[in-house]
């Protein structure tokens, strides 16, 4: 063999761009599912508060801060295994945990019981994306890696969807308890996947493609003298402690914000407001809003990939503009009298809303070193989803218990939780009491999810004032991150 000849072997990709894909495809489907189990709930959230007699306060707990607590907890330690260990086997045990702590929830029979299966699933969920994240940063070369983290983002929005049209037909036709039993077995079969087909890549392994000669083989032994992983401290440093860097993930965490607390109500506001039925409202969303939802993320991604060559202000650029026009379009929708005009015109606001999730992943992840990956997915996630997902449902849940117990109030039928026992009146109450529930908690929940939608604005705010430094900052992290090669 020539010389040129061993050096075209010796340059040879270790994996070809056709499993780079399907590797990707099955993390977005472990993501569907993640989403799917996560998000259930707000799909069922209206049978489960008359079922078990619930406030808004309380189903904002269970699709909140009983899932994050644990969930954000545990995705730190998680993550440091994840930068010593095989990052295939770690995701193939949280999805096997999370999906029968998911088929769990069907067996509750209480809030509190439903709650202390809720903080199972964010167990098991908190050991994907931070693995996941630094998987495909080691399949990914940094000028796709924006693209890449925004296909697996559209986990989200097809989680979502399925999740809602699925969940609302299985509610309608069976019950709630039977929606969470069915949509959590078969990640079971997603996690068997996984770990039949992934490889573990060698660390650095799109990095190090760049540079010259690839290692033949894959799997953590290519590489035992890379120095353990950096302290949490250091981590934390790098993509906190840089204005554009610190901007952006405060934008993240008040989109998100905004987006679990409003999510976790828009369906109920539906069935309250025009008395659709559990299949209506979950094909309303998982179609409608899935397919906007899903366009915004992969667009997100791609443009600022493209946009970026340019100059890498866009990275935060086109999430700051995608949030500040969706905040009003998205009012628009939530205050129509008619629910066909809101369903139709919700395709429009997720196509800007969901421009964020690639570029803030991607600008993360290209700021930090091969061995620091999982651990900043970690580390934003813990502040993301502990404030986000935490508090952002019970939070909406909670303005709109106040303003429709004040909206009840005012027409003097007394206390709103024990006049309407989850919501509604109690069967064989007046027709004047029956109205007065209705009208109040339609109304409350209104109100409530527009002043939740607000926060998109200001999210976008903190995505413009990290454009004005992020070119600056990226370049001085990748010199940083090209040292400790």
């Amino acid at each position: 063999m020539s010389a040129i000849d061993a050096g075209n072997a010796a340059r040879k990709p270790l994996f070809s761009e056709s499993y780079k894909t399907t590797v990707l495809w099955l993390l977005v489907l472990a993501y569907t599912f993640n989403f799917i189990d996560r998000t259930i709930i707000s799909t069922i959230g209206q049978a489960i508060k008359e079922d078990l007699k619930i406030t808004d306060t309380q189903l904002g707990l269970l699709g909140g801060l009983a899932f994050a607590l644990l969930y954000t907890t545990l995705g730190i330690p998680i993550a440091r295994l994840a930068e010593r260990r095989s990052r295939v086997n770690i995701i193939t045990v949280a999805v096997v945990i999370w999906s029968g702590f998911t088929a769990a929830c069907g067996m509750a029979h209480s809030f509190l019981q439903l709650l202390l299966l809720r903080v199972g699933v964010g167990v098991g969920e908190a050991g994907l994306s931070p693995p996941a994240h630094s998987l495909i940063s080691d399949y990914y070369e940094p000028k796709k890696r924006a693209s890449a983290l925004s296909i697996y983002s559209i986990g989200i929005p097809l989680g979502s969807m399925f999740g809602a049209v699925a969940g609302g037909w299985i509610a309608q036709n069976l019950d709630w308890r039977a929606a969470f039993v069915i949509v959590g077995l078969p990640g079971l079969l997603v996690a068997l996947l996984i770990k039949l087909f992934v490889k573990e890549p060698p660390r650095g392994h799109s990095d190090r493609e760049l540079a010259g000669p690839l290692p033949d083989v894959e799997g953590e032994e290519v590489a035992p003298a890379l120095a353990a992983p950096p302290p949490v401290w250091e981590v934390a440093k790098r993509i906190f402690g840089k204005w554009s860097f610190f901007h952006m993930v405060a934008g993240i965490t008040l989109a998100s914000f905004a987006g679990y607390g409003t999510g976790q109500f828009a369906q109920p506001y539906f069935i309250r407001n025009f008395g659709l039925n559990y299949a209506e409202v979950g094909m309303i969303f998982g179609i409608i809003g899935g397919v906007s939802a899903g366009a915004g993320t992969l667009v997100g991604g791609f443009l600022t990939d493209w946009a970026g060559k340019r100059s890498t202000r866009w990275y935060a650029l086109v999430p700051a503009i995608g949030l500040i026009v969706a905040c009003p379009l998205y009012i628009i929708c939530y205050t129509r009298d008619s629910w066909q005009l809101a369903a139709a015109l919700l395709l429009i606001p997720g196509v800007f809303h969901y421009t964020y999730l690639g570029p803030t992943f991607g600008v993360i992840q290209n700021a930090v070193s091969l061995r620091m990956r999982a651990t900043a997915t970690a580390l934003l996630f813990f502040v993301l989803n502990l404030i986000a997902l935490g508090f952002g449902p019970p939070f909406c849940g909670w303005c709109i218990d106040m303003i429709t117990t004040h909206l009840f109030a005012a027409s003097n039928m007394g206390d709103f939780i024990t006049a309407c026992p989850g919501g509604v009146a109690p069967k064989g109450a007046s027709a004047a009491l029956t109205e007065a529930c209705h009208a109040a908690s339609a109304q409350g929940t209104r109100e409530g999810l527009v002043w939740n939608l607000l926060i998109y604005a200001w999210a976008g705010v903190h995505y413009l004032l990290a454009a004005i430094s992020l070119p600056k900052d990226l370049e001085e992290a990748q010199a940083k991150v090209a040292a400790e090669a």
